[in-house]
């Protein structure tokens, strides 16, 4: 079946999770973060999710919003900034508004030039996700945005997948699931979606049950490949 629906994981995917603290390590007010950036950003990341796999694998779920700020918490304490209150409020503000990658808003509109359905699978709550989108003006690029709220788990659990079918009516093999995450990816092709990793980092294919079918550096060419498959 050629691809009707091109679905993106969001965070990390589409929008630069290291852009809060990175925006933050540059306003004067918070110079302890000018060299420790970084750190704390992959840190952040690190134990947000973390969380939400512990959280899936013990059945003890909570929104992502509530992940995000123990993560932080954690990377805080980590660094020695965890009674610096102005700092973690200036981090989860940012967070909430986080930048899109350059490539995010051509590469949407032409999937929808080209006819393709398109929306946002993700971790985050709701509230978090019409934040993001709103901030980087892509919501006339979407077609849906779907949380993993209205399942109560997760990812990489298979119900978060079969989300997509739901919403849009379509067969597994006619999406392509796009994620920066080498395990989400795995995850949907698990599931029986086609599959693009994001691999920014040029990091080693996950040793796990799915390998995604294709590997990019960035976004721009998925128009390209989603006519092509």
């Amino acid at each position: 079946m050629p691809i009707t629906t091109c679905i993106f994981d969001a965070y990390g995917t589409l929008f630069d999770v290291a852009a809060a603290a990175r925006e933050a390590a540059e306003e004067p007010e918070f110079p302890e973060l000018s060299a420790r950036w970084p750190e704390i950003a992959a840190d952040w990341r690190a134990k947000q999710l973390e969380y939400t796999w512990l959280r899936a694998v013990a059945g003890r779920h909570c929104d992502f919003w509530q992940v995000t700020e123990d993560g932080l918490d954690w990377a805080l304490e980590k660094a020695g900034l965890d009674e610096d209150t102005p700092l973690r409020e200036r981090l989860l503000a940012l967070y909430r508004e986080l930048s899109a990658y350059p490539e995010v808003p051509e590469m949407l509109s032409a999937l929808k030039a080209g006819g393709y359905a398109t929306g946002i699978l993700s971790n985050g709550s709701p509230g978090m996700l019409d934040s993001a989108v709103a901030s980087a003006g892509i919501g006339d690029r979407l077609d849906k945005v779907l949380s993993v709220e209205d399942v109560g788990v997760f990812k990489p659990h298979d119900t978060v997948y079969g989300m997509v079918e739901a919403a849009f009516g379509c067969a597994q093999d006619e999406v392509l699931f796009v994620s920066s995450n080498g395990w989400d990816a795995v995850g949907a092709a698990g599931f029986g979606f086609r599959t693009v990793w994001v691999n920014r980092a040029g990091l080693p294919v996950d040793r796990l049950y799915a390998p995604p079918e294709t590997i990019l550096h960035d976004l721009v060419t998925i128009p390209d490949l989603a006519a092509r498959l």
